[in-house]
């Protein structure tokens, strides 16, 4: 993309490809020995502790004797492209164009037990495949 030989300079060829002139000198480092075999230690753990993020394998690593800091073992997961399995924040949140349903028990009275019932289903992740929580419960507060 960029020409050293071209007529033009490379600053200018930047400016014309739209990218940064200090990206067109950048030569990226390798990776450090001791840095391939923390990723392949961190990937084991992550394969045996999906849950776990940097916090938890930082503390895993430590107690294998492995020196690192919290920052630099989020940025070899960042690398490597892994995270731990958890709930994300918002998760709630309605996406664009979807609809809201109206709720239908705001203006009725319950006046007998019975009358009204609720369920949830919570998938609960496993390390062969899931479990789901079938939740019922009734106005009154009863729980099957």
């Amino acid at each position: 993309m960029i020409e050293p030989t071209a007529k033009l300079s490379v600053s200018r060829q930047a400016i014309v490809s739209g990218i940064s002139r200090g990206s067109v000198y950048y030569k990226p480092r390798p990776v450090s020995h001791a840095d391939l075999n923390l990723l392949h230690r961190i990937d084991k753990l992550h394969m045996e502790f999906p849950f776990a993020g940097s916090r938890m394998l930082q503390g895993l690593l430590v107690q294998e004797g492995v020196k690192l800091g919290r920052l630099h073992l989020a940025t070899l997961m960042k690398r490597m492209g892994i995270e731990a399995l958890c709930r994300r924040p918002h998760t709630s949140k309605p996406a664009p164009g979807h609809k809201i349903c109206p709720y239908l028990l705001r203006k009725l009275p319950v006046t007998r037990l019975n009358q009204v019932w609720a369920m949830d289903i919570t998938c609960i992740p496993m390390a062969r495949g899931f479990i789901y929580r079938l939740y019922c419960t009734n106005r009154a507060g009863f729980i099957l």
